[in-house]
């Protein structure tokens, strides 16, 4: 009897997006064009071992790549509203845990200003929680997109663990999105919302998840009302052997070098906890919770990308949600890689539809305060 080959580089060591059947053509067309289709796109052969500073400076080589990667891409999407409903911008910055300033982007619909019973969405970007600028375009027109759903935007400029000055590690950028978090809390009326949602993609995922544990562990949870966590990078398993990841997280082979690869995710982690300290600790690597913490949170929405690496760590964590009792839903879009939805939405606009607008769903769900 015939078995049954099994997906991605499970099944076959050379698959890569240009081979594995399940990438969706768009997709492949648009990766092509940017040469994102190899499994070689930001990879290296630099080990844990190696000296800090080379590490940075690799990490720091893929953030300019990436950075203009963001830059020429088209954010436009057919069938979402635009002109039709101007925006209203502004900035406040707040103080920080250890005497820092936190810029906060506030994005809301003209015209709402002075309403009572808006959502807030608490906004942390992409980049592994160490990389990238909460004012690119990726990020900045996904802020758009939220707030034109009638969300009251606040994206937060968190400190990145590979900053322009040099490492800033755990627990600084966490502590920064906790300190913002309690400011809409505390301004919930003058900014005219009655709930609180947190939402991150990637490493922002990580930060909208451990901030909702760092806040259940100081007692401050009722400040969150749902949590929405996208591809999140959370368990700091990429430089585990791979009989480990085959038993536990199986996709960091299956979909490994797809877009992104444990090597170098393995380096990311390494700068945001340098000393190793906090390799298990949830409020750094969420995975690695106890079910019996996970109970008493607030809703969650958890969705994962099928031919992205990190695609098993949503579900563990998702899974664990339920067991603990928590409210959870969850969702996998099917044939697209890590952040496909995010970047690549001007080739895939009806995923980007999709995901923006069930978060605007699962928000008007949740009870007001």
């Amino acid at each position: 009897m015939a078995t049954a080959k099994l997906p991605g580089r499970l099944g076959d060591k050379n698959s890569s997006l240009a081979t594995d059947p399940r990438t969706h053509p768009g997709q492949l067309q648009a990766l092509r064009a940017n040469g994102l289709h190899e499994l070689s796109y930001l990879t290296t052969d630099l080990s844990l071992d190696a000296p800090l500073s080379e590490i940075m400076a690799f990490v720091r080589d893929n953030e300019k790549s990436l950075e203009a990667l963001h830059a020429r891409l088209d954010y436009h999407v057919e069938g979402e509203e635009t002109d039709e409903k101007p925006l209203v911008k502004s900035e406040q910055v707040i103080e920080g845990p250890d005497g820092n300033m936190i810029r906060l982007f506030i994005t809301r619909l003209a015209g709402s200003v002075g309403q009572v019973d808006a959502a807030a969405l608490v906004y942390f970007h992409s980049g592994g929680m160490i990389i990238l600028d909460t004012l690119s375009p990726v990020h900045v027109t996904w802020a758009e997109s939220l707030a034109r759903t009638g969300f009251v935007v606040v994206a937060v400029d968190f400190r990145n663990a590979l900053g322009p000055n040099g490492l800033c590690p755990f627990p600084a950028g966490l502590n920064d999105c906790a300190t913002a978090v309690r400011w809409v809390d505390s301004h919930r009326v003058q900014l005219g919302v009655n709930r609180i949602v947190l939402q991150g993609d990637s490493g922002g995922g990580n930060l909208a998840l451990a901030t909702t544990l760092k806040a259940k562990r100081e007692g401050w949870l009722s400040a969150i009302d749902g949590v929405c966590a996208a591809m999140p990078y959370i368990s700091n398993a990429y430089h585990m052997p791979e009989e480990w990841k085959l038993k536990e997280l199986p996709s960091l082979v299956e979909c490994d070098g797809y877009l992104i690869s444990s090597g170098t995710s393995s380096l990311n982690a390494k700068l945001y906890d340098p000393t190793g300290a906090a390799a298990r600790n949830p409020l750094a690597w969420p995975y690695w919770v106890e079910e019996q913490e996970l109970e008493g949170l607030p809703p969650h929405f958890i969705t994962v990308n099928e031919l992205d690496p990190l695609r098993d760590e949503g579900v563990v964590y998702y899974n664990k949600l339920a067991r603990a009792g928590v409210r959870v839903t969850g969702k996998v879009n099917l044939g697209v890689v890590h952040e496909a939805d995010m970047f690549l939405r001007n080739t895939l606009p009806d995923l980007y539809l999709d995901s923006l607008w069930a978060i605007r769903k699962f928000s008007d769900r949740l009870k007001v305060k």
